[in-house]
């Protein structure tokens, strides 16, 4: 029987989201592609740091035993094949278990999503990043300055969401961008019965409750998400009931009607958080991990932005 990752919650993954590269990336972005990969070897046998994305990915893993693997991770590089050697050595070093790679020597790596059927793809590439969600799969560029996950949740993976252009589509926020809020909130409580149609990151969060369901029986790792939303009363009505009509559940909801979302975030305590608002994602990053999501109207194609 052909080996599948069908039944597994599957997160691509590159090398600097994973670890701290970026005194090596220097070299790659510099041209030196020969240095780079000289000073990769010279480093083979020592780990490197822990990245933005390593707590998150160490919990995930963890929902996988002796007898049942419920996540596969799997490194997809613009590194060389050879530079992929010191990130497989790293993960071993971490004691995590990844098996799998793609390493394409600067070349576009995203195509490779497809054939491994990814539910999340986190990466420090932009361009990467962007493609991955034009072919339809959940993906985010890691703010690698971001501030590190805390400790206090050794054994629950803590996801934050924004709601519209992430989790939800982004129809409520071009009403909002091209009328203003009485618009958007008329909207909103017209529609209220309406469920949203779903966003990029769906699949995700629908994979993660699956995860969750799967892992009940074992009781050592368990998931909590939270939206965290721009959205107040009464537009928070349509994002209940958008979630409802999934039959997906969050733990938490958080409505705050433009209020700066870091502090929220920092009381939260996310392994991650995702938003397609720049602004938001730079005001979780002071406190948590962050990634952008290039999404929506609010990240219009660069050709039109001139």
């Amino acid at each position: 029987m052909a080996v599948t990752l069908d039944d597994k919650l599957v997160v691509a993954i590159s090398s600097r989201a994973l670890f701290d590269l970026e005194e090596e990336n220097r070299l790659f972005e510099s041209g030196d592609e020969a240095a780079y990969m000289r000073r990769q070897l010279e480093l083979v046998r020592q780990p490197a740091r822990p990245g933005i994305a390593f707590p998150l990915v160490r919990k995930l893993l963890a929902f996988n035993t002796a007898d049942v693997q419920r996540v596969e991770v799997v490194m997809l590089s613009r590194n060389d094949p050879a530079s992929g050697m010191r990130v497989f050595a790293s993960a071993q070093a971490a004691g995590m278990r990844i098996e799998r790679g793609v390493f394409t020597r600067g070349r576009n790596p995203f195509a490779y999503l497809r054939p491994l059927g990814s539910h999340l793809f986190l990466s420090a590439n932009e361009e990467d990043v962007q493609q991955a969600l034009s072919i339809g799969f959940p993906a985010a560029r890691v703010m690698t300055d971001s501030t590190p996950a805390g400790d206090r949740y050794p054994h629950e993976v803590r996801i934050a969401f924004d709601g519209d252009a992430v989790l939800f589509s982004d129809e409520a926020e071009r009403i909002y961008q091209e009328a203003g809020l009485p618009a958007f909130q008329a909207n909103e409580v017209t529609k209220a019965a309406q469920p949203l149609a779903g966003g990029p990151f769906k699949p995700l969060l629908a994979a993660l409750h699956q995860l969750q369901q799967q892992a009940d029986a074992s009781k050592t790792m368990r998931i909590r998400t939270a939206l965290v939303t721009a959205r107040s009363a009464p537009a928070h009505e349509r994002a209940v009931r958008t979630l409802l009509d999934w039959g997906i559940t969050v733990d938490e909801a958080m409505f705050l009607g433009g209020l700066e979302k870091g502090p929220f975030l920092r009381e939260f305590e996310p392994d991650f958080f995702f938003d397609d608002q720049r602004s938001h994602v730079a005001s979780a990053a002071r406190h948590v991990p962050a990634g952008h999501v290039n999404s929506g109207i609010s990240n219009p194609p660069k050709a039109a932005e001139r």
